[in-house]
């Protein structure tokens, strides 16, 4: 199956939202795994940051393509979060490669307000 062809499978089977934010961590690596630019996207609220080590986006065009640059160096990420941290409607997700601070909009569906991914430039696509 090309990549197009997994990208569709994947973005058709994945639900639109997270309930939890160890869901939404979940949801942020299979964008990731299928390249899906639009998918990550909507993973952020407005106005949110993604974050590399070196560079910063905010805003979901940006974020999409700061996303194309760290795949474009064959990185990729990796949902492996060790605590959560969690208080009403903010969490703080704090992973062997990110720390992250999310919410849960009045929809109900947890977005990410902050990611800060590790600039480990050993997590590449053959860590899949």
């Amino acid at each position: 199956m090309g990549r197009g062809h997994h990208a569709d499978y994947v973005r058709a089977y994945m639900r639109p939202g997270a309930r939890t934010p160890e869901e939404l961590e979940t949801l942020l690596e299979d964008a990731f795994v299928v390249r899906d630019r639009a998918a990550l996207a909507e993973l952020f609220e407005e106005g949110a940051v993604l974050g590399d080590g070196s560079r910063e986006a905010r805003g979901g065009d940006e974020i999409a393509r700061l996303a194309g640059d760290i795949w474009d160096s064959n990185r990729t990420y990796l949902a492996q979060p060790s605590r959560v941290l969690q208080a009403r409607s903010s969490g703080l997700i704090v992973a062997e490669r990110g720390i992250n601070v999310v919410r849960r909009g009045s929809d109900g569906a947890w977005r990410y307000a902050i990611a800060l991914l590790s600039r480990d430039d050993s997590t590449t696509e053959e860590d899949l």
